[in-house]
């Protein structure tokens, strides 16, 4: 008979007369998801979110539609912590001194990637509910809705619900447009297409950026000379660096003149796109160039791109970029890389998992367990016993990572 870990001190809940804490069964938990009573729903969901109970994330997901805006909430941001590695922090600090609060927890998980949610089967159930969730009347519902499951989901997405996706870029909110957009280009919805190429000309700006963004995230070769004249349109600012930036991903030959010309950019946006452009497309023509920025150029995000396109183009910058990674600022970027770069580099990876930096280590540990296979346990393993905590647990969660994709 299954129990809950947790004790509850809820009289709601348990219907009883006093707080004393007592032991509850799961099966009665879970039928107290269907009570009638909004306080002992709530209060059912809210026990099973601090349980850590991931058994529960299929019975919770009906109650992401329920019809009380808190109960909703509240099934939402459970259904999240199943899968997080860590919990998100209402508040994050800049430059080390100001506190401010997140855009909201599913956005925040959302824009760390991968390396922040477990590799979990989401229920089909699950899903539909989150989908259905995004046309709520409550817009901070339809927001941790839509980022919930861009955070979570991993492609490809069973039917219907790349349809239900690309209905949202048409959403009466913008937030909603431009999340939808993020999320296709996540979730590699290919089929939206046609629908992001229209974004590209939304009345919103967040939403045409997104739209562009997306479009290089699926590869959609068709958006190639629709992205090159916004570019020539926008010329500078986030509107020219996300159709660079598209066509970096994309990596068609068409764009290998615009990359060259950005190379030499003011800009460092556009000269890190121009970068990873010309490493996806294969061109060599710009090697020299690319080989004096990864060592001269003022920006460190463009040198760790001009690294990644050298490795893209068959020179051995590994070792170069690993040790980006002990740089917090930097980290993030890099691990983009290695994830794109795929298992062929896990081999030249492990040897920095003895690395005298701590960050380094607990970093490439993290990597490995996104791109790594069963034979990159045996490498991870004496790290659970290393002197750092953090590093520990990096490798910990490495290994468990790996077992779940297994």
């Amino acid at each position: 008979m299954q129990r809950l870990t947790l004790v509850v001190l809820s009289a709601a809940l348990l219907s009883a007369p006093s707080a004393a804490a007592q032991q509850v069964r799961y099966d009665d938990v879970i039928r107290n998801l269907r009570n009638p009573d909004e306080k002992i729903r709530l209060a059912a969901v809210r026990l099973l979110r601090e349980s850590k109970y991931p058994e529960a994330v299929e019975p919770i997901a009906p109650l992401v539609v329920d019809p009380v805006d808190q109960i909703q909430l509240e099934a939402i941001a459970a259904e999240l912590s199943f899968f997080l590695v860590e919990d998100i922090p209402a508040k994050r600090r800049v430059a080390l001194v100001v506190e401010v609060r997140n855009p909201g927890t599913a956005a925040a998980a959302f824009e760390k990637g991968p390396l922040a949610v477990w590799p979990r089967p989401v229920p089909p159930a699950l899903v539909s509910s989150l989908l259905h969730a995004i046309d709520d009347e409550n817009a901070k519902v339809r927001n941790e809705a839509i980022w919930t499951l861009g955070a979570i989901a991993r492609p490809p997405l069973g039917d219907p619900a790349p349809a239900q996706l690309i209905k949202a870029l048409d959403h009466y909110d913008p937030a909603i447009r431009a999340a939808a957009a993020a999320v296709i280009g996540r979730l590699e919805v290919r089929q939206a297409g046609d629908a992001l190429l229209k974004a590209v000309n939304d009345s919103d700006a967040d939403v045409r950026y997104a739209a562009m963004r997306a479009l290089g995230a699926i590869r959609e070769r068709r958006a190639v000379q629709a992205l090159a004249e916004q570019f020539n349109f926008y010329v500078k600012g986030e509107g020219a660096w996300s159709a660079l930036d598209a066509l970096a991903r994309i990596g068609d030959a068409a764009s290998v003149p615009l990359f060259k010309t950005n190379l030499r950019s003011k800009d460092p946006f556009l000269r890190r796109a121009a970068a990873e452009g010309l490493g996806r497309t294969g061109d060599t023509s710009e090697i020299p160039a690319l080989e004096i920025g990864a060592g001269n150029d003022p920006s460190e995000m463009v040198r760790a791109a001009m690294e990644f396109a050298l490795q893209k183009l068959g020179r051995n910058y590994v070792p170069r970029l690993a040790d980006a990674l002990g740089r917090e600022k930097m980290a993030p970027q890099i691990a983009g890389y290695f994830m794109e770069l795929g298992p062929s580099i896990v081999p030249a990876l492990l040897a920095h998992l003895q690395d005298p930096s701590p960050a380094i280590r607990g970093n490439v540990a993290q990597i490995v367990g996104v791109i790594g296979g069963p034979d990159a346990v045996a490498a991870l393993q004496p790290l659970t016993q290393d002197r750092n905590k953090e590093v520990a647990e990096a490798a910990t969660r490495a290994i468990e990572r790996i077992k779940m994709k297994g």
